[in-house]
């Protein structure tokens, strides 16, 4: 994307060519648009809950720029010779709900009819212009804080394997459905030099688009979150291609410390993932605290930003 040429107007705050979560467009000195759009392929096989993921995931980008949702449009691409009117139906409802929590008015939307069934949000918000959290903003020193557990492509590569049995209340489930509402909200009482939602690159790939060309990380092996059961999961050989292709393509900017046998899961394509945040260390813990206490139980500092070092990543 960076590479096309497009009209750009002096207005245009965020674009395309630092891999931002969404673009972000000044209206005035007050408010300013935030829109972004996403859809997947289903991650379950129960037409609601997909439908809540998909919408928890596409609301994702606009919280990941600290701004506020505030209209959605349907995209809907409809695989008719598998799936009847009654499971679209349940998936637009599991979308609708999402919106319902996150008290954003949907319009409408298209949809159309593909051998492949996706399902998604183009979502427009709205943010200060001022206070809009970019990807590459980071500081040296600042503590790296997780909301959310990793694992969601390695859980959904088991459910389609048939070796988990899918229920609602599986904590993978349940932390895929959970906006990061909250979170962006708690945030704002933070001084968040740098935000970004983690999803199809994984963990690494995507600290690694906020370190850009000026810094480093280290990741603790042992403070990052993973969902109940993931080890077994790894063990059994559970590995999404995705993940596996994340790895492969990353390694080359990592330098490792130290090891262990679920560092697959720092490679993990997410859905739905959570937020990464990049603050001064002096606030991370009472950050940290806020966010268990309105429910991402699993919300921990797992790294750091450091000096460039030889490589982008150190995992230690």
């Amino acid at each position: 994307m960076a590479e096309v040429e497009s009209f750009k107007d002096e207005n245009l705050i965020v674009g395309y060519e630092n891999s931002d979560d969404a673009g972000v467009f000044k209206l005035n000195d007050e408010i300013a648009l935030v829109e972004s759009a996403d859809f997947i392929t289903p991650i379950v096989d129960d037409p609601f809950v997909y439908g809540q993921i998909s919408a928890a995931n596409a609301l994702s980008d606009i919280y990941a720029m600290g701004g506020v949702p505030k209209t959605a449009l349907n995209l809907l691409m409809w695989d008719k010779e598998n799936l009847d009117l009654s499971m679209v139906q349940e998936i637009l409802k599991g979308g609708a709900e999402r919106l319902k929590e996150a008290r954003v008015t949907l319009l409408g939307g298209h949809s159309i009819s593909d051998l492949e069934q996706k399902y998604g949000l183009s979502v427009t918000g709205i943010i200060h212009p001022q206070k809009v959290w970019k990807n590459q903003q980071v500081q040296k020193g600042d503590a790296l804080v997780l909301s959310k557990p990793l694992g969601s492509g390695i859980l959904a590569t088991a459910l389609k394997m048939g070796a988990l049995e899918f229920k609602r209340d599986l904590e993978g489930i349940i932390s895929m459905v959970m906006l990061n509402q909250k979170s962006s909200e708690i945030a704002k009482d933070f001084c968040i030099h740098s935000c970004t939602d983690i999803t199809g690159f994984g963990l690494v790939g995507h600290l690694l688009e906020m370190c850009g060309k000026a810094m480093s990380a280290r990741i603790y092996l042992e403070k990052i979150p993973l969902i109940d059961g993931l080890k077994t999961l790894i063990q059994k050989g559970l590995i999404p291609n995705g993940s596996k292709e994340n790895q492969k393509f990353l390694e080359q900017f990592v330098k490792y410390e130290a090891h262990s046998d679920d560092e697959i899961a720092l490679f993990d394509t997410q859905t739905s993932g959570g937020l990464l945040f990049a603050l001064p260390q002096s606030q991370s813990q009472a950050f940290v605290e806020k966010l268990k206490l309105s429910g991402y139980t699993q919300s921990s500092v797992i790294g750091e930003v450091v000096e460039k070092d030889q490589k982008n990543i150190i995992i230690c």
